[in-house]
């Protein structure tokens, strides 16, 4: 499955990298294609294009506040996650995933 995901937390330092990090591990585990933006103190950082979110089956949104450029997303199925979701049990997020789009067969 190919995924794209957005972290965001209120400071914008240790979890929101930290998050991107455990997404990248369980997706590759998982045998999923994942490109994680951040958004953090620096700004957005490894930006995801429109033709890579429009190309993705699913966005995660692992986000405890709101997110810049927030409609490049309106046209995707999305999953919306606390920061800590992604920290504490990844695998579920991706669980969760599956669920919906077995539901949408």
């Amino acid at each position: 499955m190919k995924i794209v995901a957005v972290t965001a937390c209120p400071t914008g330092i240790a979890h929101t990298y930290m998050a991107a990090e455990q997404l990248e591990k369980t997706a590759k585990k998982l045998g999923h294609h994942i490109k994680v933006e951040t958004q953090g103190a620096m700004g957005i950082e490894n930006e995801l294009s429109q033709a890579e979110i429009d190309g993705a089956t699913v966005a995660i949104l692992a986000v405890d506040i709101a997110i810049e450029q927030a409609e490049r997303f309106a046209r995707i199925r999305q999953i919306k996650v606390p920061v800590q979701a992604a920290l504490r049990d990844p695998e579920a997020i991706f669980h969760q995933i599956q669920g919906i789009m077995l539901k949408n067969v």
